[in-house]
């Protein structure tokens, strides 16, 4: 069954993936989720470290969520875009509760990419400006906006030329945003903590030198939290580790509680007056459907409710420790453990050392992934709801996976 489906799937819509796919033996067709667990069509198990790449934050399925997504889908799920949207509106005064210091609008889309796009339209019509801040080894998306901001050239060049008037810059590097930014810049955009790039955490001071920097210069601040925010780093955005309010902030993934793509675009008083003037400049026909609100809301209660940035505070030092502990026996495949709450990055000593990892993973039914922007990183992000028993069991399959790879890590390093 599951050849018959890569067969289709190679003739209908990725083949060069298909190939992947078998390259790897990662040959199993999802069926059902629970929690911090996935099973496939054979009823084989699996632990997932992967976490879709950051959406399942509050797990596959959870029970609140999925009877608010039923009790919805009963009501409305797609908006009549004429009259008013309870979902909607509630969903955004959360938010506005919620998010750190006086971000209070919001503006909803379908996913990570398009608040991305939106968040630099609103950062240039706000300010007058055109000139973009960026980081090397950023991700922001694939679409043409966020593609011109993310900092890949593997998945840019074959688009160029991309949007004008963008500066890539080292992450991390103060003095290089200060060298760039002047008063024709519209906005600096930034992740918290590098996703794709490696799970690259900034100095500490980095976030506020760049508002700092902003302020200055009349320029915005923009924080991409698609992948850091709800709760997944230890705080419910990211950005609350460094004392620091953007003046937009760009979510989706696990906004939409595992059930539901959303994404969303919150913002400050001072980046939302355009909207005053033209109350139609930026619109989406699906943005903002009931259905996706209503789910995006019960997540959020219960991120809150259920503790999860403490969860991924405490899960992820744990968690952390046992896969240094590994590295320190295996160092020659293993070179860094860094990350945040439950946001893991592994730094092997080659691209290599890190597909064999992954596939031997697989066979012991673990899910993980390489990071986008950087194949020697593979990045451990387990849905918060994870238990201390099953992240045992990850470190105890993990190291059986290095005890089969490392016999061979010579070869792998070429």
């Amino acid at each position: 069954m599951t050849e018959d489906l890569l067969a289709r799937y190679e003739k209908y819509m990725n083949p060069g993936l298909a190939r992947i796919f078998r390259f790897t033996g990662i040959e199993a067709v999802e069926d059902h989720g629970s929690g911090a667990l996935l099973w496939d069509e054979d009823g084989q198990e699996y632990i997932d470290c992967a976490g879709g790449y950051g959406v399942f934050v509050q797990g596959y399925q959870h029970p609140r969520i999925v009877a608010k997504a039923q009790m919805q889908l009963g009501k409305l799920a797609l908006s009549s875009r004429v009259l008013e949207s309870r979902p909607a509106i509630d969903l955004a005064a959360k938010l506005a509760e919620l998010t750190p210091g006086d971000l209070q609008y919001s503006f909803f889309c379908n996913s990570g990419a398009e608040a991305v796009e939106g968040a630099l339209k609103f950062a240039r019509v706000a300010t007058g400006r055109t000139k973009i801040i960026s980081t090397m080894g950023a991700f922001h998306g694939k679409t043409y906006g966020a593609l011109s901001v993310s900092g890949r050239e593997t998945y840019r060049q074959p688009f160029l030329p991309l949007l004008p008037d963008i500066v890539h810059v080292p992450y991390g590097d103060t003095e290089a945003v200060a060298s760039a930014i002047d008063h024709t810049t519209a906005a600096v955009i930034v992740e918290p903590i590098q996703g794709e790039g490696g799970i690259i955490v900034p100095p500490d001071q980095y976030l506020p030198s760049l508002r700092d920097l902003c302020d200055q210069t009349g320029a915005l601040l923009i924080a991409d939290e698609v992948q850091t925010g709800i709760a997944r780093t230890g705080y419910l955005f990211a950005v609350e580790h460094s004392h620091v309010v953007p003046d937009l902030l760009c979510l989706a993934k696990a906004l939409g509680g595992g059930i539901m793509p959303i994404g969303a675009i919150v913002g400050r008083p001072r980046a939302w007056t355009f909207f005053e003037h033209s109350p139609l400049i930026h619109t989406s026909t699906f943005g903002g459907n009931p259905l996706a609100c209503a789910v995006a809301e019960e997540a959020l209660a219960v991120t809150v409710q259920e503790q999860l940035p403490e969860r991924a505070r405490v899960l992820g030092r744990y968690f952390m420790d046992g896969l240094r502990r590994l590295q320190s026996q295996y160092p020659l495949a293993i070179l860094e453990v860094r990350g945040r709450g439950l946001m893991i990055g592994l730094e092997l000593a080659a691209a290599g050392v890190g597909g064999a990892l992954i596939s031997a993973l697989f066979q012991r039914k673990v899910l993980a992934v390489y990071t986008l922007n950087n194949e020697r990183v593979i990045r451990m992000m387990p849905p918060l709801v994870v238990t201390k028993v099953q992240l045992d069991t990850v470190l105890e399959r993990f190291e059986d996976a290095l005890q089969q790879v490392y016999p061979d890590i010579d070869d792998l390093l070429d």
